[in-house]
């Protein structure tokens, strides 16, 4: 944090993580909270980085890749990311 331009680090790092699990044909991927923990980054920013990033991906780069699964250590950040999903869901009903 504090370098500059975070919120599109993060989008590239998540990306990134996702088209190397599709160049290696993998169907799953488990991804973490990057950055909001000892960086610093807002979780709920962060949760919705990482939510919008992976949707854009399988829409527009998947052929292998079908299923992300997003975690993390800590209960608060678990739960931020359960949020934002549901937020996500019941916008697109």
């Amino acid at each position: 944090m504090g370098e500059g331009d975070e919120p599109a680090k993060l989008r590239q790092a998540v990306w990134n993580a996702l088209f190397l699990a599709e160049e290696h044909q993998l169907h799953s991927i488990s991804l973490p909270s990057i950055s909001s923990g000892i960086f610093g980054f807002p979780k709920d920013k962060c949760a919705e980085i990482l939510l919008q990033t992976s949707i854009d991906f399988l829409q527009q780069k998947a052929n292998y890749l079908q299923i992300i699964v997003m975690c993390n250590r800590d209960k608060k950040t678990c739960e931020i990311l359960g949020q934002k999903a549901k937020q996500y869901r019941e916008s697109r009903l």
